[in-house]
Parts: C-alpha cells; sequence; structure tokens
C-alpha cells in the first residue's frame, strides 16, 4: 500500500500513533509483576578463640548452627580456633571436622626439638593442615577466613587474610614456651592469643554484620599457686581473661562451652569438648536468631520491603 502524495495523511498518522502509545492498558507505574527484590542478609561472622584441646568444642558449636540452617559467611580463627576455622572455611561440614577430629594421631602434629629447649616446632601441624586443605590458600578457601598471630617484635596483632594457610595456622598456634615463633617474611610470630584471645575484631574486618563468638579461654580457678610455674601460668591466664573480655564486649553473641575441665593437652577428651560445644551453642540459639532477625529487619528485609 502506498500512501498518497498529498501531506492531509500526516495529521491521521500522527493520531494514530497517539492513540497507540497512550489509548488502551495503561503499564502499572508499581513494580507489581516486577521480579522480586532480592533482601539482602547479614554476614555472619564465627570468632573461634584459642584453648589447645578445648577447641574441639569448636566443633559442636558449628554443628548445632549448621542444624539451625546458620552458617557462617566469615570465620576468623586464634590459636586453636585457627585450627578449625581453616578446616570450616576449606568447606568441610561439621561432620567431617568431627572426623578429623576423631582420626587426629598427637603424633601427627608434634615435633619436638631438642636442641632448641624441647619446644614443639610445628612443622607438623604446618603440613598437617596444609595436606587436609589441599595446599589451598587462605585467599582461596571457601568461605573468607582470618588467622590471628602476634608478632614477636613489637607485639602487635598479625592477621593472616592470604599466603599460606597452614604456615597461618601454626603461627596462631604457637604457645609461647611450648612452640617455637614462626619466621615469616623476616618476622616471628607466636600464639594470637596474647593479644586477641577470641578474634571479633578480624571478624568485623572481614566484613561481619553479626558476630558469634566461641569463647574456650581459661578462667583462674581461685586457687593461691604455691609455685614460681604455676603463678606464672595462673598470671597468664588473668592477662588473657582482661583481654578476652574487651574485646568479646565487640560481639553480638558469645558462646562459652563448658570445657574448663579439660586440660590444655587432654586431647582424649574432644568427645566431650564437642559434646559441650553443641550444648552450649543450643542454648545460645534463641538468642542468636533473635538477633539474625533483628538485624535483617534494621537492613529493611521485610517481605513487603521494595
Amino acid at each position: 500500500m502506498r500512501f498518497p502524495r498529498s501531506r492531509s495523511w500526516l495529521p491521521l498518522l500522527c493520531a494514530a500513533l497517539l492513540a497507540g502509545c497512550f489509548g488502551g492498558s495503561k503499564p502499572d507505574p508499581r513494580p507489581d509483576n516486577a521480579l522480586p527484590v532480592l533482601a539482602a542478609k547479614p554476614r555472619v561472622g564465627l570468632a573461634l578463640g584459642g584453648g589447645a584441646a578445648k577447641g574441639f568444642a569448636h566443633i559442636g558449636v558449628i554443628k548445632m548452627l549448621e542444624a539451625n540452617g546458620i552458617h557462617a559467611d566469615v570465620v576468623s580463627g586464634t590459636s586453636a580456633g585457627s585450627v578449625v576455622g581453616a578446616l570450616y572455611a576449606s568447606g568441610m561440614d561439621a561432620f567431617q571436622l568431627q572426623e578429623t577430629a576423631f582420626s587426629l594421631d598427637e603424633g601427627k602434629i608434634r615435633d619436638v626439638r631438642f636442641f632448641s629447649g624441647g619446644l614443639v616446632q610445628g612443622q607438623k601441624l604446618q603440613d598437617y593442615v596444609n595436606q587436609l586443605l589441599r595446599q589451598t590458600p587462605i585467599e582461596k578457601l571457601r568461605i573468607p577466613f582470618a588467622a590471628v598471630a602476634t608478632e614477636l617484635e613489637d607485639g602487635e596483632r598479625a592477621v593472616f587474610i592470604r599466603g599460606n594457610a597452614g604456615q597461618a595456622v601454626r603461627a596462631s598456634s604457637s604457645i609461647p614456651g611450648v612452640f617455637e615463633p614462626v619466621e615469616i617474611a623476616g618476622k616471628h610470630f607466636v600464639d594470637g592469643g596474647v593479644v586477641s584471645p577470641v578474634p571479633v575484631d578480624a571478624a568485623r574486618q572481614l566484613g561481619a554484620d553479626i558476630v558469634i563468638a566461641v569463647d574456650i579461654s581459661a578462667r583462674p580457678d581461685g586457687s593461691n599457686p604455691d609455685s614460681m610455674v604455676g603463678i606464672v601460668g595462673q598470671s597468664i591466664t588473668i592477662m588473657g581473661r582482661k583481654l578476652a573480655e574487651q574485646e568479646l564486649g565487640r560481639a553480638d553473641i558469645v558462646i562459652r562451652p563448658k570445657v574448663g575441665q579439660i586440660g590444655l593437652t587432654d586431647f582424649d577428651q574432644k568427645n566431650v569438648a564437642i559434646l559441650e560445644g553443641e550444648r552450649a551453642a543450643l542454648a545460645a540459639m534463641p538468642a542468636i536468631k533473635a538477633k539474625l532477625a533483628a538485624k535483617t529487619a534494621a537492613m529493611g528485609n521485610t517481605p513487603a520491603a521494595k
């Protein structure tokens, strides 16, 4: 069909086009038919504290969190907490962690060197962790992870978020007087518990909106030590408690498994420690869920939010 040569058809054509644009059903400006807005959820951080053999309690805590559908988005760990934290960040679930714990032979992680005063070197621990992680560096783990240690030269807190995961865990776990300090890039590192017994701040640095802290550190037992070793040990415990209390005050939830009866080297008590972790996490679950709900609401994540 051809249009007539006369320009009298132009007004009619414009009118038809305008009618097609504005006539009939009008588009609804409200996004009722649009895809639902995906609500952001608060990032959950898990801060796992130090405590040597008491650290198996962390596995029990993770078991209860997972059973209730709560999974950490970031993980930080000090000392024993760095061991469990690294494995969890690699993608292991709670039952895999428990299986690994039960198959652990102390000989796999203890390498005493007598010329250094009978201290544990820590190379075996480093190799063992790297073997379980399949040599994966920290920055390649499935969950963002930080291992906290103490720089021996200046006493500053060191937060390892990249590099050799086993070496970072070894540095974080190098209890002074038991393990040799670890040399990394010309500096020496010892246990993170010296400056950060429960690494709440490290979890915040990783981007956590809510931090669930697990405190397994020792407490003064009310006794009056009658030996030099006992006095030193009690003094270190007191200093550690003061440091922990300050940082724990910045956590949203603190879980305290009852593992005071477990000694630092009581690796045969791992089943008891795991059970206490489960009990403590279960008791804290109402508070955890309430905190998550409040944070979610504060972020505007209600069903009616657009």
